[in-house]
């Protein structure tokens, strides 16, 4: 599935470079993830890189944007 920036974020922008995929980008609030782009690095990284980055673990998979096989 698609990863999600959870209400924890504290917007240090570590996991905005490292996406392959541009899928993230800075909202008001907090980082968001553009689930049509996320493919948890599959096929650039063994995991998300996302998720490894951030300080805070607030990147988690987001249980409403499955990934298409």
């Amino acid at each position: 599935m698609a990863y999600m920036i959870t209400d924890e974020c504290i917007l240090c922008g570590a996991c905005e470079p490292e996406c392959p995929n541009e899928a993230i980008t800075e909202g008001e609030e907090i980082y968001v993830i553009d689930p049509e782009k996320c493919k948890e690095c599959v096929g650039d990284y063994d995991e998300p890189q996302c998720a490894l980055v951030c300080p805070v673990d607030c990147c988690v998979p987001d249980p409403d944007h499955p990934l298409e096989d």
